[in-house]
C-alpha cells in the first residue's frame, strides 16, 4: 500500500493544523510548561482540558472552512532524553504516548461529523537535542535505535503517521524515517530552516531531502519545513531548487 493510499492529504485537498502549541500555552495561558514539554499536560485533568481547547480552536476554523485537519500530538518531547529531564521513565513515556494519540481519536470523534473533511492522527516526534541549535547529533542507526520506542508507541496506539518535527540536520531524520518504516507507521520530515534556506547545520534543504531519501529507500512520505519566517520562503525555495 502506497502512501497517498493510507494518506488522504496526499490526494489533494487543503488540511489545516495546529501551531505553535508550547509558545500559545506559556504566552498565552500562562502555563508553565517544564522543558517546553506540553506533553506534562497529559498528566493531569485541568492540563487535558487546556488540550482540548486548544485543538477545538483549530478544529473549529477547519469546520468554518470546510477544510481537513491534521490533529498532531502534543509528544514533541515525550522522547528518551527529555523525559529522563522530567522524571518519566521508559514505561511513563510509552504510556504518554498512547494517552496523546488516544486524546486525538478522541478529538476527530468529537469533529468528524461537523468538518466532514479527513481528520488524521499524527504523532509528533521530537528532535533529541535542540530543535534549533544542536550541541549533539546523532548518526542514522542511533536516531532510529533512540527515536524508535516513540514509533513504536504511536504505531501501536493507532496513528495514522508520524511528524518529526523540527529536525536540525540529515541524519537523524534519516534515522526516525527508518525506525517509522520499521513499524510500519508513514512518515512525514519537517526540517527547520535559516534565514538563508540552509539547515542549522549548514546543509542545503534539497541536499538533505536527498540524504535522507537515498539513505531510507524514500520512506519518508513527504517533507515539510519550519521556516524562522515567512519573508525567507523564497530563500528556502532557492536553496531546494539549486539541490
Amino acid at each position: 500500500m502506497g502512501h497517498e493510499d493510507q494518506l488522504p492529504q496526499l490526494r489533494g485537498g487543503r488540511f489545516l493544523t495546529d501551531g505553535g502549541i508550547e509558545t500559545y500555552m506559556v504566552f498565552q495561558r500562562d502555563i508553565e510548561l517544564p522543558e517546553f514539554a506540553s506533553f506534562d499536560l497529559l498528566d493531569s485533568e485541568s492540563g487535558i482540558r487546556e488540550l482540548r481547547d486548544y485543538y477545538r480552536l483549530f478544529l473549529e476554523l477547519a469546520k468554518t472552512h470546510g477544510v481537513g485537519f491534521i490533529l498532531e500530538s502534543p509528544t514533541w518531547r515525550a522522547n528518551p532524553r527529555w523525559g529522563e529531564k522530567l522524571g518519566r521513565d521508559a514505561a511513563a513515556l510509552d504510556r504518554i504516548n498512547r494517552e496523546a494519540i488516544a486524546l486525538m481519536e478522541e478529538l476527530r470523534a468529537e469533529y468528524a461529523d461537523e468538518i466532514g473533511e479527513p481528520i488524521v492522527i499524527s504523532g509528533c516526534v521530537g528532535p533529541h537535542d535542540d530543535g534549533y541549535s544542536p550541541t549533539e547529533t546523532l548518526g542514522p542507526g542511533e536516531a532510529a535505535q533512540y527515536h524508535s520506542a516513540q514509533v513504536a508507541s504511536f504505531a501501536a496506539a493507532g496513528a495514522d503517521l508520524i511528524t518529526a518535527i523540527t529536525m536540525t540536520y540529515a541524519e537523524e531524520a534519516a534515522g526516525i524515517a527508518q525506525a517509522a518504516a520499521d513499524a510500519g507507521i508513514p512518515a512525514a520530515i519537517s526540517f527547520t530552516v535559516e534565514t538563508d534556506g540552509r539547515l542549522p547545520s549548514g546543509q542545503a534543504l534539497g541536499e538533505a531531502i536527498s540524504q535522507v531519501d537515498t539513505e531510507t529507500g524514500s520512506a519518508p512520505a513527504y517533507f515539510m519545513i519550519n521556516c524562522a519566517h515567512p519573508t525567507h520562503f523564497e530563500d528556502v525555495l532557492g536553496e531546494l531548487g539549486d539541490a
